[in-house]
């Protein structure tokens, strides 16, 4: 679940891209990067692990120069968080090419296969970014040409997605020609295009979330749509064509419960609104299904995506609406952080208690989901130790069951507290009185309120239902392997062993 930028300008766009990131480091905090082209088409690249603001220094910014680049923040559910897996990921041929992706490959392993032996292409890392990028590659130079026009690029892409499955919105930039931005033909991840009117020209942007652009200037014009590319030249010309077959948008609906911005739009729907109708009906139940919700003294969400759901189930309920933990800004989402050990050390350091907010109080604690459940149990034990004395306990999206393959870290189904559990063995393992989940009907409804014209997504968290229908138990189990704490341990005592060997 990586953010990712590209921008097109009369003008450097070094800064504009470094703001753009930051807007969207919550999309990632493991690394990130941006290449820019000069005027002596050269790439200039900058990556490292870490935030935005540590990994970029004035020295760097001032050496990105050029009107054109792309950038990404990185949240890792493939390969390990080595710095040589960090992006974008370039290629010296055909052209000078570079890319960036948010999303995950399902077909990695025989796609790395093939292209070694089709093309000799050799695959350095265990990222699935960088052999979707040796893809675009291949198929960009079988045209043999030393000028690529449009239909050209497009037919490329149309090859790349016959070739690759699963999730991907991905923007790339070629030497001497222009940027590139492509979706899925699912639309699982988000892309959306802007652009901006400066002196009688046009710029244009690609990002992921619409408040990357807001906040640089660009206005928004659309959603990339599913399967759709996107080309415009670096001298600012535009073209769009439609390169997959039975394109059709089912978003991941864990963008609007978890990962997006609020004050974002993606494919027609206001984030913040689809949380307000999720709380709107996640109050409804509560109301209809619990007989003692005139025990409830205060209601308080647990901070900060669940905020606008908690506060509308204070009103649907006619309860007091309360902050009873104060968030440290400074410490990155746990969900998407790396590694058990690591998201169990960062709750104590992200939250603190109110305690006046709990004490000798019955309260109902709102947050937007619970994956595995380390992180409810802990803010649990906090609100007792502050004096609640009742916990119930509201999830705005259903019981996650089933791994996600998409793109966000839940590869694991032994890691999610709702596999193989009811409800009330759900409530007791991370000890609260009262436990309640929304209904996969109502999430849905709460974002097609907002766009009636998206008929399906991406649920397969809830419902084992993977939309590319490519999904088999044994790549589940081979996943489970690859990416459980454990096994990224390993990659990543591997990965800093050889940066160490390099070094010397």
């Amino acid at each position: 679940m990586c953010g990712i930028v590209g921008i097109v300008s009369q003008n450097p766009v070094n800064q504009l891209i470094y703001d753009a990131l930051t807007l969207l480091q919550h999309r990632g905090q493991d690394a990130a990067g941006i290449v820019t082209v000069d005027d002596e088409n050269r790439f200039r690249l900058r990556k490292a692990n870490g935030l935005v603001s540590d990994v970029f220094e004035q020295v760097h910014m001032l050496r990105l120069q050029g009107n054109a680049g792309i950038g990404h923040v990185r949240y890792p559910t493939a390969g390990s968080s080595s710095v040589s897996e960090a992006q974008p990921f370039y290629v010296n041929s055909p052209y000078g090419l570079t890319l960036v992706h948010n999303g995950n490959l399902t077909n990695s392993s025989e796609l790395k296969e093939k292209l070694f032996r089709l093309a000799r292409r050799h695959i350095n890392t265990n990222s699935d970014s960088e052999l979707l990028l040796n893809i675009l590659a291949n198929h960009l130079d079988k045209f043999e040409k030393y000028q690529l026009d449009a239909d050209d690029i497009f037919a490329a892409i149309k090859q790349t997605h016959k070739d690759i499955r699963g999730a991907y919105a991905c923007v790339a930039m070629i030497i001497g020609h222009g940027m590139v931005a492509f979706r899925d033909p699912n639309g699982i991840r988000p892309l959306v295009l802007g652009k901006r009117e400066e002196n009688g020209k046009t710029d244009y942007m690609f990002a992921s979330e619409s408040i990357a652009l807001d906040t640089v200037g660009f206005e928004f014009v659309r959603d990339i749509q599913p399967g759709e590319a996107v080309y415009v030249t670096f001298d600012g010309n535009i073209h769009s064509e439609q390169c997959a077959e039975n394109a059709k948008l089912t978003p991941c609906i864990f963008e609007y419960v978890y990962f997006a911005r609020p004050d974002s739009c993606i494919d027609g729907v206001s984030v913040y609104a689809a949380r307000v109708h999720m709380g709107q009906r996640l109050g409804e139940k509560i109301a209809r299904e619990w007989q003692d919700v005139d025990d409830i003294d205060v209601v308080i969400p647990v901070p900060e995506t669940s905020n606008d759901i908690a506060l509308r189930i204070a009103r649907v309920l006619n309860k007091p609406y309360r902050q009873g933990f104060v968030k440290n800004r400074y410490v990155g989402r746990t969900f998407i952080m790396p590694g058990q050990a690591q998201r169990v050390s960062s709750v104590r350091r992200k939250l603190n208690t109110i305690a006046s907010e709990f004490k000798d109080k019955n309260v109902l604690l709102v947050d937007d989901s619970i994956v595995r459940g380390t992180t409810s149990e802990q803010i649990i034990e906090m609100a007792k130790a502050s004096g609640a004395k009742k916990i119930y306990f509201a999830s705005a999206a259903p019981e996650i069951r089933y791994p996600n393959v998409y793109g966000i870290d839940m590869p694991t189904k032994h890691e999610l507290i709702a596999y193989g559990r009811d409800v009330d063995e759900i409530a007791k393992l991370i000890g609260v009185d009262k436990l309640i989940f929304q209904d996969l009907d109502a999430l849905t409804a709460s974002v097609q309120q907002e766009n009636p014209a998206i008929k399906e997504f991406d649920c397969s968290v809830f419902t084992g239902h993977y939309v590319t229908g490519d999904i088999t138990p044994e790549y589940l189990d081979n996943i489970a392997q690859q990416r459980s704490d454990v096994a990224k341990k390993k990659r990543e005592k591997d990965a800093t062993n050889l940066e160490m060997h390099n070094e010397k």
